[in-house]
């Protein structure tokens, strides 16, 4: 059976595979040809160069997002929407999702989301910098809600949470610890974002109310 032919599609895919295995930190031009089993020299025909390839991934990732946006639903649940697909997608490609906030990407595919969000917030009646600060509020959020969530530290190694040991903590310094231990050594993370997401929702409704006083 012949080999598929080397496409930037194909590079892209190996460089996401490899990033989600290892983290950003092991992509080079010369990792990717050999785990295609190609001369590294053939992959600038398709992709000038690393940085161009890491863009491409943040991209590919981007355009990945299925938004189920309704234009005839209130605002704040169109936000509820854009940060519960914004987060599946993040889910799904946890380390890429590193690589996407890190980039200043221009493409349709890189800017739409953005677009999306900024559209829905300037229509709820936010002002340009307002919008702004919100959008980049709910993508630190679901940023940190996914670090927590899969363990991707900044160097990339997974971590694994455990319960709180008790006969490491001390009662009498540490009542409030010792009462919730229970709480603290477990995490439904779906109903954690979902209720981080409420307060952040919530808080902005009533700004945005406020600003019509």
């Amino acid at each position: 059976m012949p080999a598929e032919p080397l496409s930037r599609p194909r590079i892209v895919a190996a460089a996401i595979d490899l990033i989600e295995r290892e983290g950003a930190d092991a992509v080079s031009m010369r990792r990717i040809a050999a785990d295609l089993g190609v001369g590294v020299m053939s992959l600038y025909n398709h992709v000038p160069n690393k940085a161009a390839l890491l863009d491409a991934v943040a991209e590919t990732v981007l355009s990945g997002i299925e938004f189920t946006d309704d234009p005839d639903a209130g605002w704040t649940d169109r936000v509820r929407m854009q940060a519960r697909a914004f987060r599946q997608i993040a889910h799904h490609y946890p380390r890429c999702t590193m690589v996407v906030v890190s980039r200043q990407l221009q493409s349709p595919a890189g800017l739409l989301p953005v677009e999306r969000a900024l559209a829905t917030l300037r229509s709820a009646g936010f002002d340009g910098e307002e919008a702004v600060r919100i959008l980049r509020m709910f993508i630190a959020y679901i940023v940190g809600s996914l670090l927590r969530e899969v363990g991707v530290t900044p160097t990339f190694a997974p971590v694994h949470s455990s319960p709180v040991d008790l006969r490491k903590v001390d009662p009498a310094l540490f009542p409030e610890i010792d009462a919730l231990s229970a709480e603290l050594g477990s995490c439904d993370h779906e109903a954690e974002f979902e209720f981080g997401m409420e307060l952040l929702v919530q808080a902005i409704a009533v700004r945005r109310e406020q600003g019509n006083g």
